[in-house]
């Protein structure tokens, strides 16, 4: 069976109430939920994590290595401008990677406008709000 993992950076466990006008009224939980049901109708097996903190993204990026994972959704959330460690452990990932964000990261504060992932991502998509991440799975999906 195909894998995919999605990763969700820090603050994103806030969902739905932090900042509803820039990042939607769906919690995380709406969001994984809706890539569950998708995800088991394309005959895909799911993994949805959230951490906010940097060094357990890498283990979970460096654990998909070596557990038969596709592919990588990620939404770095701020760590998309800072960390170089989330580049590399991309780096050293063989499968399909996709970066999401919830806003139009390029709409907003001009240190927004940098990615370290997207310097690995196979695809990006930004300011589609929670349908971005249902976007990336049917990429990976369609493969």
């Amino acid at each position: 069976m195909n894998k995919v993992l999605v990763l969700h950076g820090p603050n994103l466990n806030l969902l739905g109430t932090r900042q509803p006008e820039v990042y939607g009224h769906q919690t995380l939980e709406d969001i994984n939920n809706a890539l569950y049901q998708e995800a088991a109708l394309g005959g895909w097996e799911i993994a949805c994590r959230q951490s906010n903190h940097e060094g357990e993204l890498i283990d979970l990026i460096q654990a998909a290595r070596l557990d038969g994972t596709a592919a990588i959704i990620i939404n770095p959330a701020a760590y998309t401008h800072t960390s170089v460690a989330i580049l590399d452990a991309l780096n050293a990932f063989d499968g399909t990677v996709i970066e999401v964000h919830l806003s139009n990261v390029h709409r907003r504060e001009p240190f927004r406008h940098h990615s370290y992932v997207s310097l690995r991502a196979d695809g990006v998509i930004a300011g589609l709000g929670s349908q971005g991440y249902r976007a990336a799975l049917d990429a990976v999906m369609a493969g």
